[in-house]
């Protein structure tokens, strides 16, 4: 959670404070883009645009303490991908061959803080690494575990965003998880064991 009043920093943000939305956005920014890059890959850059666009235009209504308002900004990055996949869903479209792509300069948004470009190569390395684990999983799952490890929400909260019951969201936590586990390399496995 945020190191700062949120309280203050909320209020000033929804005064038109830029400053206090700057810190909002970098607190929050990161991690609404790993989730979206789960729910939806191609497109997450851009999902996770249109959500601070809604955000920004919502931000004077919104009433709650930081926990409602971190789930606030992920419920309306889920609903984001979902309108993603029901437009996909009516237009299909071409991939582009994968020479196409340079996904070696691609950036990972957030991350290190380090003023040090090894460290912040080696932290977006381990994200993108984790990310594209995480998002092997099934849709249920993978969801699941970017809300509730990524988006630090709490099983209450993911429950309410996905209309299940807490129960299930454990369940699918506790299966994600081992499914994860079972995926790291022995290597890992071993280190961490000692």
């Amino acid at each position: 959670m945020i190191g700062w009043d949120f309280d203050a920093v909320l209020a000033a943000a929804k005064a038109g404070d830029e400053e206090a939305f700057r810190l909002l956005w970098e607190d929050l920014h990161p991690s609404l883009l790993r989730y979206l890059r789960v729910l939806v890959p191609s497109a997450s850059e851009d999902l996770a645009a249109e959500a601070w666009l809604e955000i920004i235009r919502g931000l004077g209504r919104f009433t709650g303490d930081e926990r409602r308002f971190h789930a606030w900004i992920f419920t309306i990055g889920r609903n984001r991908a979902i309108d993603w996949h029901r437009r996909a869903a009516r237009r299909p479209a071409q991939p582009l061959p994968a020479e196409l792509l340079d996904h070696a300069a691609e950036p990972l948004a957030g991350g290190a803080t380090s003023e040090d470009p090894a460290d912040a190569a080696l932290e977006a390395i381990a994200s993108r690494a984790a990310v594209a684990l995480i998002a092997t999983l099934p849709p249920d799952q993978a969801e699941v575990i970017m809300l509730r490890v990524v988006a630090g929400l709490d099983v209450a909260e993911v429950a309410r965003m996905l209309g299940k019951r807490p129960g299930t969201v454990r369940v699918l936590a506790h299966r994600g998880l081992r499914r994860l586990a079972e995926r790291l390399p022995v290597t890992v496995k071993r280190r961490n064991a000692v």
